[in-house]
Parts: C-alpha cells; sequence; structure tokens
C-alpha cells in the first residue's frame, strides 16, 4: 500500500504543492506564480492573504489530479525560500505583506554591517546580504516604526506556511542558521547576533528551533475545511528550498555540488567542517547534521525572465496565440547556436551582484549590427558565467573539483541550458527523475518524519534517481574560458565604479 507525501513548496517565482510516493514517484502537482508586489523600487513582498487563498485552491487542485482523498496524506512538509521576512503580530496573526528573499530596500544596512562582520563570524559564520532577516528588521526598526513595534513573531517563509496549516508557531533550524540568527556551535539563537544587528527587542520574539524532520504541528479542522485535507495531519518541519534540492538530488557530502539555477542562483556542498571568513562565503546547519557551505546570489534564471519581457514581448505574444511556451521557441535557438553566436557580455544583476552591491544589470560589446538573439544568447551565458564565479569560491575552499553537480531549478527545463552549464563549469551535470525538486526534499522530510525511513540518507537512497548525465563539451569549454576570462576582466574593470552609476540614478530620481 502506497504512502503518499504532499509538500507546499513556495518559491520566489512560482509555488507549487507537489505529491510523491514513497519511492519518490511525482504523482501531481499544482503551481501559481508567486504574486509579487513592488510599491517601491527595491521592495519585494507578497500579500499573506492572497497567498493563503492560492494555496487552498492549489492543495484541493492536487488532490484532485492525484485521485486521492485528505486521509490519503500521510504526511505534509513546507518548504520555501530562504531569507526575507514574515512576521506575525502580537496576537499571532498575520499584519503586514511577506518580504521576499529578491527584495534590497535594506542595501544600505548591510553594507554597513557587513564591514563588522568579523564581530559576529565566529558565532554565526554568515556573512551579511540586505535580504536576510534580521538586516529587514533593522530596516524596520529605522524606517517603519510603527510596523516594528507592532511585531509579536518572526518567521521565514517556510515556517509561516507552516503556522497557516497548524497555528503553530515555530522556526525550523535550517533556515534559522541560514538568516543569521544561530550560533552554529551552539545551534540555538544568540542574543549577541541581535545586539550586533541593532534588534536585541526580537530575541524574545523568535519561536521554538525545530528540526526538518521534526513534527512542528497538525492540520487543525479550519484549514481541513479549507483545503480538503485531514484534520490531525502531521506537518513536519520542512527544509529551506537550497537545503531540499540538495536533499532531493542526493547531495549529501563534498564529492557533489548542488546548483540551483532559478530565481536565485545557489551553489552548495554539504560539508564537515565550515568555511572561513576570508572565503567570502556562508554557511548553515544541514538537515543531515553537516554544514551547508554556500554561495549565492539573486543572478541566476529571473534575469532571463525579466530581459524576455524587456525585449521579446511580441515573441511572447506569438507564442502564446500559438498555444506554445516562448521557451520551446528559445530551445530551438539554443540548440541551433552554440559559444561563438554571441560575441556581446551579458551581467545578470538586474536583482543584485555576486561581486559589488552597487552593480547592475548590463550588456557591454553591443554593435550596429547586433542582433537581439544575441543579446538573448548573451543573457543565458552571463547567468552561467555568474554561477561558475561562485563555483570557482567553492572549489577553492574545498580544494578540488566536484565529481559531479547535481542541478536543480527553472534552468533544468531546458537542456540546452544545462548542456551550456557543463561546458562552461566543466563538470558532468546530474538531472534526476523528479521535476519539483523542493517538493521532493519536502517528501523525504515527512518520509523520515514519519518513521518510514530511518535516516535522511536511506530515504535519498529509495526516493532519488539520476535519468541523465550532460558532459561537458571541450570544444566549447575552451571558448566559454575565453569569453569568462573577458567577462571576469569587464568586472574587475568596473570594480569601484559602479558607485557613481548608482549616486547619478538616485540623483535624476530626484529631478525626475
Amino acid at each position: 500500500m502506497h504512502k503518499y507525501f504532499l509538500t507546499i513548496d513556495n518559491g520566489g517565482t512560482n509555488t507549487k504543492v507537489v505529491i510523491f510516493d514513497e519511492v519518490g514517484k511525482q504523482i501531481a502537482v499544482s503551481a501559481f506564480p508567486t504574486r509579487g508586489l513592488q510599491p517601491h523600487s527595491g521592495f519585494h513582498e507578497i500579500n499573506l492573504n492572497k497567498l493563503w487563498q492560492d494555496l487552498q485552491v492549489a492543495i484541493k487542485d492536487v488532490l484532485q489530479k492525484a485521485q486521492l482523498q485528505g486521509e490519503d496524506i500521510s504526511g505534509i512538509a513546507t518548504v520555501g525560500h530562504g531569507k526575507g521576512l514574515y512576521l506575525l503580530d502580537k496576537a499571532q496573526q498575520p499584519f503586514t505583506n511577506g518580504i521576499l528573499s529578491a527584495d534590497s530596500r535594506a542595501e544600505s544596512q548591510a553594507h554597513q554591517l557587513e564591514e563588522n562582520v568579523s564581530q559576529i563570524f565566529e558565532i554565526c559564520h554568515q556573512h551579511i546580504m540586505p535580504s536576510q532577516a534580521p538586516v529587514i528588521l533593522k530596516w524596520l526598526k529605522e524606517h517603519d516604526s510603527n510596523t516594528y513595534q507592532n511585531i509579536g513573531s518572526v518567521l521565514s517563509n517556510k515556517d509561516f506556511t507552516g503556522f497557516l496549516l497548524t497555528g503553530e508557531v515555530k522556526q525550523e533550524l535550517g533556515d534559522a542558521s541560514g538568516n543569521n540568527f544561530v550560533n552554529l556551535t551552539s545551534r540555538e539563537y544568540d542574543s549577541r547576533l541581535f545586539d550586533f544587528f541593532g534588534i536585541p527587542e526580537m530575541f524574545s520574539k523568535m519561536p521554538p528551533l525545530i528540526r526538518a524532520t521534526d513534527i512542528r504541528g497538525r492540520i487543525t479542522t479550519k484549514v481541513a475545511a479549507e483545503t480538503g485535507l485531514k484534520t490531525g495531519t502531521p506537518v513536519y518541519g520542512g527544509m529551506f528550498d537550497i537545503d531540499a534540492c540538495a536533499v532531493a538530488t542526493g547531495v549529501l557530502n563534498e564529492e557533489r555540488f548542488s546548483v540551483i539555477a532559478g530565481t536565485w542562483n545557489m551553489n552548495i556542498f554539504p560539508s564537515k567542517k565550515m568555511a572561513e571568513i576570508k572565503s567570502g562565503l556562508m554557511n548553515s546547519i544541514f538537515p543531515t547534521d553537516r554544514y551547508l557551505v554556500e554561495a549565492s546570489s539573486p543572478t541566476s534564471a529571473g534575469n532571463l525572465a525579466i530581459i524576455l519581457k524587456m525585449l521579446m514581448t511580441a515573441e511572447m505574444r506569438d507564442a502564446h496565440d500559438a498555444h506554445r511556451s516562448i521557451y520551446d521557441n528559445l530551445e530551438a535557438f539554443l540548440e541551433n547556436t552554440d559559444a561563438t553566436f554571441s560575441k556581446v557580455f551579458f551581467f545578470p544583476f538586474l536583482y543584485g551582484s555576486n561581486t559589488d552591491p552597487d552593480a547592475e544589470g548590463t550588456f557591454i560589446g553591443i554593435r550596429s549590427n547586433t542582433t537581439k538573439s544575441e543579446l538573448i544568447r548573451a543573457v543565458y551565458e552571463g547567468i552561467v558565467f555568474a554561477h561558475r564565479y561562485h563555483n570557482e569560491a567553492l572549489i577553492k575552499v574545498l580544494g578540488k573539483k566536484p565529481k559531479t553537480i547535481r542541478m536543480s531549478g527553472g534552468a533544468c527545463n531546458s537542456s540546452s541550458w544545462v548542456q551550456m552549464f557543463a561546458d562552461i563549469l566543466q563538470v558532468p551535470i546530474e538531472i534526476v527523475s523528479a521535476t519539483e525538486l523542493g517538493g521532493l526534499g519536502g517528501a523525504i522530510a515527512s518520509a523520515v518524519g514519519s518513521g518510514y525511513y530511518q535516516t535522511i540518507e536511506e530515504a535519498v537512497t529509495n526516493m532519488s534517481t539520476v535519468t541523465r548525465q550532460f558532459l561537458p563539451n571541450k570544444q566549447q569549454s575552451k571558448i566559454y574560458d575565453q569569453k569568462y576570462a573577458v567577462y571576469k576582466k569587464l568586472l574587475e574593470s568596473l570594480e569601484g565604479s559602479w558607485s557613481f552609476l548608482r549616486e547619478t540614478q538616485e540623483l535624476l530620481e530626484k529631478k525626475g
């Protein structure tokens, strides 16, 4: 008799509700766009009431697609984007928009705090980014005191979803440790971190910590009536999405890297030791109790979606009218071009950079005969170059290349793009059978939490299967090496100059 596990995977671009069985077979998925709001430049928010309404519809839909009833679901887990901020008021109710991981309102605060990160690095083993919850909380304290003073609990994305399902206010350790809240040695909240960020009053607002496979609560009667789930069904701690994708693809030690090409550019491997401060890398607690070493930035596939809206509106409309996806046309384009096609370079910094905090999205090398097609291919290549930049930092810490890379994220929908990753990173890339890897990671947490499997390692062995491998093409790799050298040289030449662009933009915005 099959066991079925349901995962809610709330990403920055799309939210998915997925059902898997006990051997990792993907039974059904229901997805909807994460309806982000941008009330001001740099702000990326989400209406939490609308999120819950959409989730109710998606849960009912996925049960119907799977031809299952609520009582058929053995366990539920929540997975979500890391960083960002989700708040409850003092009555433990949502009262303001959620803040997504692409948010950059607190850039100046993050820059100032990072200059002094050595004061806390031996506690948290994290660098400081604008989208981390403590940084956004500092921004709220300085710019939105009404919201700040009304805070009753601080949650991550997936822990907020867990609250919606169970009414229980708890925070999973992996997310908290990746958000600069936790002492990585004691694995508890540390008041010194809250003091450093200038938010000491938030220390008492932090929920109890749980593990990925712990029960956070059970489906309430009200939620059961709204979704079709069964009252009392256990809801497990779940995972930060990069943890979930690493687990789902079988990346459990230093032999493999996990590369996630989605809204964010995520490159990680689990390790027995943490990266040092000079590496510039991040560390957090992995569900297997190893440390997760991370190099990341918002420089991945989300940039392609924005550029397509800018440059290919007509083509997108035509594809829609023909009942096709623009990505089908782009796949054919990539199949028929190679590394020599585009002479243009693109920096995928529309949401932020992995080099200079003031850097912005840029095309370099446009000529009078440059085509739109060249620009689009340059975007694909520039995103992979940004991933290579991070992977080089991981390799430097590890001391060697990984044997393979397991890849996940939206870019995996394009075989040609995955091949480009193999050619540019020059490591074999492997893809697993499941397409919804955040969902599979959540299902693995549920399978272990429910006792069906005893360990995450056992669950991965039985639930994750590699189905395809992409080997680097040496000729293409040689050309990409030359192009990547130019990419890095251009970045170096612009270092220290981006701030002048930012200052001028801000001045023009004021005059406008």
